[in-house]
Parts: C-alpha cells; sequence; structure tokens
C-alpha cells in the first residue's frame, strides 16, 4: 500500500521530519481519538486538528475502504489473504492536499461508497481480520511518522497504533443517541433510516468489535475518557481542545491558534 502519487505525499517516512520554511525539526503531537461508532469521532478529530493547526488521519475510512474493495471485487469476506491483496493491488492512499484528506483507489477517490449500507454491514468483520489489521496499523505508524503532528482517530489508535501518542481521548455516548446521530447523518445524505435497527446494529458491532481477539475495541488506561451523550460537536471539539492544551501547558486558546 503506498500513498504517493501526483502531488499525493508520500507515506515513506523522511529520515527526520522538518519545517520546510526553517528546516527545523517537527514538534512531535499525535492525538489519539477512540471509541465504537456513532460518537462523532470523525467530524470530532476533524474540526479539532483544525483548531490545533494538526493533521488529520481517518482510520476508520481506510478499513471501510478495504470492505468496499473486496464487496466490488467478490471477494468472501473471510478470505484475509485476498483481501489484503485486492487492497493492496488498490494503492489505497490518502490525497493530503484536500480537507480533510480524501481517500483513493484504483487512482479515484472512494469516499462516495464508505458509508453505503453494504459496506457498513460487513466492515466490521472485515477490520477483524489478522492480517488486514497488521497491513493497515503498519500504514498508520508510517503516516504518523511522515506526518508527526497529527488527530488520529479509530479504534486502536491509542491501544495499539500509537499506543505513545501524546494524548488520548476516548469518546463514548449511549447506543441510543448514538444511533439517532447516525440515523441524522444519513438521512442528510438522502438516505432512509430506521433508529431502532441502527441501533440493534451499533449494539451487536459493539460486541464483535470489543471481543475480537486482533486491536479489540478497548479504552487505552491512560487515555481521557468523555461521554458525549449530552455534548453537541461543538461542545466536544472545544472541550477536547481545552483538554489538549491544558495537558501541554498551554493556555485554553482560541479559535484556530496553532500549538
Amino acid at each position: 500500500m503506498t500513498m504517493e502519487r501526483g502531488a499525493v505525499e508520500s507515506i515513506a517516512p523522511p529520515d527526520e521530519p522538518s519545517d520546510p520554511e526553517t528546516d527545523r525539526p517537527v514538534r512531535r503531537l499525535i492525538i489519539a481519538i477512540d471509541g465504537p461508532a456513532g460518537t462523532g469521532k470523525s467530524t470530532v478529530a476533524r474540526q479539532l486538528a483544525r483548531r490545533l493547526g494538526l493533521e488529520f488521519l481517518d482510520t476508520g475510512a481506510m478499513y471501510r475502504a478495504a470492505a468496499a474493495i473486496a464487496i466490488d471485487a467478490q471477494v468472501n469476506l473471510n478470505n484475509a489473504e485476498e483481501i489484503v491483496r485486492r487492497t493492496s493491488e488498490a494503492d489505497l492512499h490518502f490525497d493530503w492536499t484536500t480537507d480533510p484528506p480524501t481517500l483513493r483507489a484504483f487512482g479515484k477517490s472512494i469516499m462516495h461508497r464508505l458509508r453505503d449500507a453494504d459496506v457498513s454491514a460487513a466492515v466490521s468483520p472485515v477490520s477483524g481480520l489478522a492480517a488486514l489489521r497488521r497491513l493497515m496499523v503498519e500504514t498508520q505508524r508510517r503516516i504518523g511518522e511522515a506526518h508527526p503532528r497529527l488527530v488520529s482517530e479509530g479504534r486502536d489508535q491509542g491501544s495499539v497504533v500509537f499506543h505513545d501518542a501524546d494524548v488520548k481521548f476516548f469518546l463514548h455516548a449511549s447506543p441510543r443517541v448514538r444511533a439517532e446521530r447516525r440515523a441524522e447523518q444519513l438521512r442528510s445524505l438522502g438516505r432512509a433510516a430506521d433508529v431502532d435497527k441502527i441501533e440493534r446494529e451499533l449494539i451487536e458491532r459493539d460486541e464483535r468489535d470489543s471481543t475480537r481477539p486482533v486491536g479489540p475495541l478497548v479504552c487505552p488506561p491512560d487515555a481521557m475518557r468523555i461521554d458525549t451523550s449530552t455534548m453537541s460537536e461543538t461542545e466536544v471539539v472545544g472541550h477536547l481542545e481545552s483538554l489538549v492544551r491544558g495537558h501541554l501547558g498551554e493556555g485554553s486558546g482560541s479559535g484556530a491558534a496553532t500549538l
């Protein structure tokens, strides 16, 4: 899996990341945000990254892309070797020139497939495949080396991928609240949504994700646990920004002041 094509930055790590304007070493800052589906991780992580002047990595999109690639190629979802092969052949990579970064496969954006119903149904079993997780973890770590000032969100970012992250958060909310949020998201895309069905599916996925043998969904012991059930996205982002700045000894900050 590579990350270089045209204007797309390679994930191959430089010998020592530096600021292109000053040629000084870049101060590493990795913020890991984990949690189950429907807690608003992606939106919150993207906004937090923008507020702090950091880059944003959506690792859940990478697993969704692998699921979409497998489905479109009619690969058995239990065939880890073939899914890894197809994913590698797809040259899955981010275009870091867009905000948020666009995930591309076979030279084209795959973003339109990531929230489709068939992909949502397949992503949990696919993401539980040990061989695929090894590939993704390695790739995500290489991204972190090439982009050392990063907000990375997923389910194993603080526990596995960036276990030495500077700041770790674990977002959670009740299944009903998460189902309502997911339904609202789908409706905004013009798609039908059954809240009760979504809630059942979220509970089932929570069970699968938290009990899988490789990279299970867990709250790292050194993570700050945040219940977002009664908070708006704006409130969550503001709260996390304040915690990050406080943890790093900065002031509360405002707007998009870069750390």
